[in-house]
């Protein structure tokens, strides 16, 4: 059963231009995540999809010069660039994961794939809020073509999977429990704005190597609460 990650990535950031590239010690935000996703055990092949822009093509230049597969498509139908993606690999599962989350938990990720190849089910939904930043989406592929045959609004374009929690009625599901280490919401472990980049730069500086356990992560903010409040402040976006 083939199983793959797309990583939707593009330079453009309304709260913080560029911040895929941004550097994180000798690394980047990008080189973080792909090399986190890499690390899932049952992934096939690890793919960041950006868009047509021209501004994007710093990000296929990167994907070239790092060896990392990399498609393109729609800038704002971003549902409409996992399927164009998804196409040309044709895999069961598809895991998503966005580009401003350098520490995406990939151990629990690989609980995840271990979890859905033992049932026939179309979703995972995850019990238990993580910090934001670190959590996974899996789900068929057979799921996404039918949300994107159906999902007809922005924020279904916009959000990738916005329309199966919409209509969760739709979709054959399974729950999985995080576990308790992982449980903390009050935690952003993302780059949106520049205090979220700066809480990530001391992240990376403090342990000095890419893959990191999440939970070596979260707990380094428990232990350091003037560095967990540097964003602390922050509100994500809401769907419209």
């Amino acid at each position: 059963m083939k199983t793959i990650v797309i990583i939707q990535a593009r330079i453009g950031s309304t709260r913080l231009p560029g911040k895929i590239l941004k550097p994180l010690e000798e690394e980047t935000v990008l080189s973080y995540v792909v090399k986190r996703c890499k690390a899932i055990q049952g992934v096939d092949d690890v793919i960041v999809a950006t868009s047509t822009l021209s501004q994007d093509d710093v990000v296929e230049k990167w994907c070239q010069e790092n060896d990392v597969s990399v498609c393109r498509g729609s800038e704002e139908d971003v549902l409409s660039r996992y399927v164009q993606c998804a196409k040309t690999y044709n895999p069961n599962y598809i895991m998503r994961v966005t580009a401003d989350c350098p520490f995406v938990d990939y151990e629990l990720a690989s609980e995840i794939v271990k979890f859905m190849k033992g049932r026939d089910v179309e979703i995972v939904d995850l019990q238990g809020d993580m910090p934001r930043g670190l959590a996974v989406e899996l789900l068929t592929f057979n799921a996404l073509k039918r949300m994107d045959q159906k999902g007809k609004l922005e924020r279904h374009r916009e959000h990738v999977t916005y329309y199966a929690y919409e209509f969760k009625e739709q979709f054959s599901r399974a729950s999985f429990s995080v576990p308790q280490n992982r449980i903390y919401p009050a935690l952003r472990i993302t780059v949106d704005t520049e205090e979220d980049y700066e809480l990530c730069q001391a992240v990376a500086k403090h342990f000095s190597h890419p893959l990191v356990s999440s939970v070596d992560v979260i707990n380094f903010l428990l232990e350091n609460p003037e560095v967990a409040k540097l964003n602390a402040h922050i509100k994500q976006k809401p769907v419209v």
